[in-house]
């Protein structure tokens, strides 16, 4: 072969390599019209208000905080109440920590901002929430909310895997791992799918729940093209290196082993809980190893069937339909 026939071939595999990674969730977003997102500060301004004036200073904010503080103020039970969780010891170390953490929220406005163009983009009629950050108080369940058109961040639940209140808490390093502010935009997300599709399996079967969970995380992907995945999954870069390393051994194993259509309780939350690892592999597996399959599922269903809409999946129930059109196949 002549040199410049390899060269015209290695050029055209370098075009086709920069291209394959284009997928249909890489859109232009420039001429959506949306505000940038302000995430207010109920976080700060809270704690900034005087216990020993507590009633004139929250009627103060109540304009601006009335989704929290639309309530009758002359009650005296409301304001101990307030004035107990203003003094609660481990409330005011979560202020403190956020405070150094979070002195502005700038990049995490801005990444919201672009997720919001994204969902406004498929969602053309959808209404952007208003944004606040709170003290939660260390409800680690229920990091990002949503109620009422309202997004609320709990900031004092991304401090970072070595913040010692968490320590103090008890919670296990996979839990910790989630916790940094990589986390809150993909959370937001995630959040914001369940909203726009709450459960509705047909079935009770693992593929069922790996379909459900798929679904959700491809939404949060279309929100946050390019975001790395293991932010999605909250996976460290080690679990999530080892997930796309074995994903066909994963596969392989739910096959043939004839878990794919169990409706054993154990056998779903051995694939679909958190967890330290996943027990049917090795403790260096992270655990959820069924959604990140299922999220692999959802992503070629949505590569081979263009003309299903981002709606439409979240709609779809039927969750062997998806695997069936996906021709999903891994390779070793």
């Amino acid at each position: 072969m002549r040199l410049n026939s390899v060269f015209g071939v290695f050029f055209l595999a370098l075009l086709l390599g920069c291209n394959s990674g284009k997928t249909r969730l890489d859109i232009n977003t420039r001429d959506i019209q949306l505000p940038d997102v302000e995430i207010r500060r109920y976080d700060l301004d809270l704690f900034r208000v005087s216990v020993h004036n507590l009633k004139d200073g929250l009627e103060k904010m109540k304009p601006a905080y009335r989704f929290f503080l639309d309530t009758d103020l002359n009650d005296p039970v409301k304001l101990i109440e307030m004035k107990a969780y203003l003094e609660n010891p481990r409330n005011l170390d979560f202020y403190q920590a956020v405070q150094v953490k979070y002195k502005n929220l700038e990049s995490i406005q801005k990444n919201l901002t672009e997720a919001f163009r994204h969902y406004r983009y498929y969602y053309p009629d959808a209404r952007i929430p208003k944004v606040y950050s709170y003290i939660s108080g260390g409800d680690y369940d229920y990091p990002v909310q949503f109620a009422d058109s309202v997004m609320l961040i709990g900031l004092d639940n991304y401090l970072g895997k070595d913040n010692k209140i968490y320590g103090s808490d008890g919670l296990p390093l996979y839990r910790l791992e989630k916790m940094s502010p990589d986390n809150i935009v993909p959370d937001c997300m995630l959040v914001l799918a369940k909203v726009l599709q709450p459960s509705q399996m047909t079935g009770n079967a693992l593929l069922d729940h790996m379909i459900q969970e798929g679904k959700q995380l491809y939404f949060a992907e279309a929100m946050i093209p390019g975001t790395n995945p293991r932010f999605l999954m909250g996976y460290t870069q080690g679990q999530m290196d080892w997930a796309i390393k074995n994903e066909a051994h994963v596969w392989a194993a739910i096959i043939e082993n004839r878990l794919l259509y169990s409706t054993d309780g154990q056998i779903v939350r051995t694939f679909i809980s958190d967890g330290p690892f996943t027990a049917e592999f090795s403790k260096e597996s992270p655990s959820r190893l069924g959604i990140w399959i299922g999220w692999q599922i959802v992503r070629k269903y949505m590569e081979n069937e263009e003309d299903v809409s981002l709606q439409q999946l979240l709609n779809e129930t039927d969750a062997q339909k998806i695997l069936t059109l996906s021709k999903y196949k891994p390779q070793k």
